[in-house]
């Protein structure tokens, strides 16, 4: 797991998917490998009767379509039984809103990387404290630049992976305040290309991404 961390710190973007139909999002998940994304996230979904079943089925499907090419989340999790699943279904790291004790025990037991949410010193230092492996920042675009810039001075230890407001421009400026990663879905799956199922676009978005990372790194 050692080296699955490191990989998100120097790669330092995670798509995350939302609402998207199997079939779709395998395509999709193929054009972002081709643009170079190495971490992807597949969020339960708690608005339909069976998001375990759900997105356990859509881990699968896209570990057979590019499980050599990219490292494999679950997000929006919730409860243990939601840790398991993701588990058998090929996840490696585990990414919830907020900072769940058990959640988060169970995600260490099955050797998996926790990456708890918090908002405010107090959560941030509660989710290190408990064990995360990073602590996501969220919701990254209310709080700002300052916010983290403030928050990483007596906290500086504690790697931060940033969400919310996160798209090519905002990149560079997250990263510059110290944060380790990033996570976004909407400004590489847009709903408009899913829904014409334009991978060339989506790809072109990834790419957009991936290339504003690689700025920072120059």
């Amino acid at each position: 797991m050692n080296k699955l961390l490191k990989q998100i710190a120097q790669d330092k973007l995670v798509v995350i998917s939302r609402g998207i139909q199997t079939p779709v999002l395998v395509q999709a998940a193929e054009a972002c490998a081709q643009a170079g994304i190495t971490l992807l996230e597949s969020t339960f979904d708690h608005t339909i009767e069976n998001p375990i079943e759900e997105n356990a089925e859509k881990l699968r499907a896209i570990a057979r379509a590019v499980g050599g090419k990219m490292r494999l989340g679950a997000g929006t999790v919730l409860t243990v039984e939601e840790v398991r699943a993701a588990y058998e279904a090929g996840a490696e790291y585990i990414i919830s809103p907020g900072t769940d004790e058990e959640v988060m025990a169970e995600t260490k037991r099955l050797g998996m990387l926790s990456i708890p949410g918090a908002m405010t010193p107090s959560e941030v230092q509660r989710a290190w404290k408990l064990g995360a492996d990073m602590v996501k920042l969220f919701p990254a675009d209310d709080l700002g630049f300052h916010y983290i810039q403030n928050l990483r001075g007596p906290l500086g230890h504690i790697p931060l992976m940033a969400t919310g407001g996160v798209n090519p421009v905002t990149i560079p400026q997250l990263l510059a305040a110290g944060v380790k990663a990033v996570g976004t879905g909407v400004t590489i799956f847009r709903r408009d290309l899913i829904e014409k199922e334009d991978y060339d676009g989506i790809r072109t978005l990834a790419q957009m991404h991936v290339d504003a990372v690689k700025l920072t790194q120059l």
